[in-house]
């Protein structure tokens, strides 16, 4: 009997339907010599520190670093789950042969080399390796089944990033946490997540200590076109206005006049980070959701496989695209200006050197029915991107024109879209990825002299923009490096941070612990964020260039060029010099516990009984520079036995509200406030209250009003 087990219940359901494996068991399918079963999601994961050692399970600094002789798997413990395994245990333990039809990926691999390592398999195993989940692509993939040897260099790249995480992510969580944690207060560190923080934190720094400056900028107006003077901003609106006078004296004299055809390259198909960049930019989509609605496309059969980060496709795939193209009936009429045609072997398209397990996200020849509004969406990028992929060149025309008033340059220039292309697919957005309309300018004759209208422009200068997921994405990519050019981007993937497949995660995670928030698309550090990311001294736990290096080695790793015992050796050594370091330093407590985790009560009061953070930018007023926590029966400073600072819940019998706190703490003082009752008399007053020279609190008002 061949056992095959697949990635999840629904793509084993469709191989046993390929296979004749039409009977439906207890946790398999079976027919035809075949019994095909499944995973869904991690069974096994790496042992715990408890599970090597079980004082590990109390976090103590002296335990630290805790590096195991050998790293262990277990059953993650789940009753489902425990099932699942115990059936494919048994198959497995009576079969001839298995078949490894996981995700094809790396960390699909891992998934399924773990269960197979648990379950003890002594039989030959092959590897299904396919890239789309349609029919054909399962039958073909049957057809050339690999053995399992093959991707060895695969494997072991998922346990070096797994071994790489649980080494840092166990010790340094835990050496931070007891070091510098308030009120068991986790500090999370992550070989990935601690350098994405620290990018974003790095930015927020920059636009928190951004000094607006104003400026003033000499232009004019000629044959109704704005020129803009070539100099330096002027710093002065005196200087400005000398400007202005000295243009009025003399007239516009057209310098040189310039148009240079030229061509705009086509859009490179989709990875799946553009496809995120893409759908973020255009919908407001998350990583997170992008990759779910793609997953969802994906086991509809619709896209071919979309957790890649290559943009090429494989040259063997060239005969297939017509038929792609074919079936791609929302599409029609651009397709049919196509198939007229031999379609173009573009080098930008097709590349073996680029494509490693898998190629670029592309749509298969199965037309799409019943999508949800946001599946489609994604879908239709994917469908246009393909489509632009074999369109001509956009032609265009770049015009620049230059002039003087006086002895001050002035210059100006334009674009005009010739022929369209593969623009066609996108006429009915904006014209340019700006959002602007091109500049179509008059034709001007060199030596041309005339009058103007000079005039001045004041503006002042912006802050670096807050990153948005799109930008952090890319940002990811390419180890915090600023790049647009596409192929630069292409030769920076290997020094990216993270794997395109788990980049959503890492922003989720660091959403989901509060070192960052997200405002409409834009992302900010919290003070809890800056607060970790400022206590981090040791670069290599932050630097996204550093950790970029690390994720090089694990791609080389799965290319066989780096062996997996050095990378444990190398992480090994830098944990040990981390806790060393850590140990012996002093720096300030910290707690990131937010306000996103506590709701209010229904009256807006704050709340009783609960050890949360009032909000992660509420600092302390007394020492400010702790954030304030709720205890029993009032909130006061995280680091209250040296700061002694705290605001009782409830004051002459009155419940504070959320505003009321916000006020005091940040004001000095609150508005009115109704509904004390006097300790002496059983009467109720209002009136402000504020915090004395001592930060203590005081009523405001000397006459009270005795309601």
């Amino acid at each position: 009997m061949i056992v095959c087990i697949a990635e999840k219940p629904s793509v084993a359901k469709d191989i046993a339907k390929i296979l004749g494996a039409i009977h439906r068991k207890d946790g398999y399918f079976e027919g035809n010599g075949y019994q095909v079963t499944w995973t869904f999601g991690h069974l096994c994961t790496l042992k715990e520190p408890h599970d090597y050692n079980p004082n590990y399970k109390y976090w103590n600094l002296e335990d630290l670093p805790i590096i195991p002789s050998s790293f262990g798997i277990k059953l993650i413990a789940n009753r489902g789950i425990e099932k699942q395994f115990k059936i494919i245990e048994t198959l497995v333990s009576k079969s001839d042969e298995v078949i490894n039809c996981g995700d094809a990926g790396q960390e699909g691999e891992l998934i399924q080399r773990w269960v197979l390592l648990k379950a003890k398999c002594k039989a030959p195993i092959k590897r299904l390796w396919i890239s789309s989940l349609t029919e054909q692509s399962i039958q073909e993939g049957f057809q050339n089944l690999k053995d399992s040897s093959s991707y060895e260099n695969l494997y072991a790249a998922g346990s070096a990033r797994a071994i790489g995480d649980w080494l840092l992510g166990i010790n340094a969580t835990r050496l931070f946490t007891k070091k510098f944690g308030v009120n068991k207060t986790l500090l999370s560190i992550g070989r990935v997540q601690t350098p994405t923080l620290a990018m974003i934190v790095q930015r927020q720094k920059e636009i928190d200590s951004f000094v607006v400056e104003e400026y003033w900028e000499l232009k004019t107006i000629y044959k109704d076109t704005e020129f803009n003077a070539d100099i330096d901003r002027l710093k002065s609106q005196e200087k400005a206005n000398k400007g202005l006078e000295y243009l009025k004296k003399y007239p516009l004299v057209i310098l040189s006049f310039e148009i240079k055809e030229g061509r705009e390259k086509n859009p490179r198909l989709f990875d799946l980070t553009s496809l995120q960049v893409e759908a973020n930019k255009k919908y407001g989509f998350s990583a997170e959701n992008t990759l779910k609605l793609a997953q969802s496309l994906y086991e509809s059969k619709y896209i071919t496989y979309p957790r890649v980060d290559t943009t090429y496709l494989s040259e063997d795939l060239y005969p297939k695209i017509t038929n792609i193209l074919s079936n791609l009936k929302p599409y029609e009429n651009f397709v049919n200006a196509l198939l007229n045609n031999p379609l173009p072997k573009s080098k930008n398209v097709f590349d073996d050197t680029k494509v490693t397990d898998h190629h670029a996200i592309i749509p298969t020849h199965i037309s799409p029915t019943n999508l949800s509004s946001d599946e489609n969406k994604i879908y239709d990028l994917i469908a246009r991107r393909f489509i632009a992929a074999f369109y001509p060149e956009c032609k265009i025309s770049n015009t620049l024109v230059t002039a003087k008033v006086g002895e001050v340059p002035f210059k100006t220039s334009g674009k005009q879209i010739l022929e369209l292309g593969w623009r066609e697919l996108y006429k009915n957005e904006r014209k340019d990825n700006n959002g602007n309309g091109e500049k179509i300018l008059p034709i001007f004759i060199k030596g041309e002299t005339g009058s103007h209208e000079p005039f001045i422009h004041q503006g002042k200068t912006t802050p670096p923009k807050p990153y948005t997921e799109a930008s952090l994405l890319r940002a990811m990519e390419t180890a915090g490096k600023q790049v647009d050019d596409e192929e630069m981007r292409e030769l920076l993937k290997d020094n990216g941070i993270g794997r395109p497949s788990t980049r959503a995660n890492i922003i989720e995670t660091l959403l989901k612990r509060n070192y960052i928030e997200k405002k409409k698309k834009n992302i900010y550090a919290s003070s809890a964020g800056i607060s970790l990311i400022d206590t981090i001294q040791n670069e290599l736990l932050k630097s996204a260039e550093l950790t970029g290096v690390w994720e090089k080695k694990l791609r080389l790793i799965e290319k066989g060029e780096y062996k997996l015992d050095i990378f444990k050796e190398e992480l090994i050594l830098m944990v040990k010099e981390i806790t060393n370091e850590v140990k012996a330093s002093n720096y300030k407590k910290i707690s990131t516990e937010s306000v996103s985790t506590y709701k209010r009560e229904k009256n807006n009061s704050l709340p009783q009984n609960k050890k949360t953070v009032i909000n992660d930018k509420l600092l302390c007023p007394k020492c400010k520079s702790n954030t304030l926590i709720a205890g029993k029966s009032a909130f006061g400073c995280s680091d209250f036995k040296n700061c002694n600072f705290k605001i009782p819940f409830v004051i002459y019998g009155k419940k504070l509200t959320y505003k009321q706190l916000n006020d005091l703490v940040t004001k000095g003082k609150t508005s009115k406030i109704k509904g004390f009752k006097s300790p002496t008399e059983n009467n109720f007053f209002e009136d402000i209250l504020c915090l004395d020279d001592n930060f203590r609190i005081i009523f405001g008002n000397e006459n009270l009003k005795i309601e």
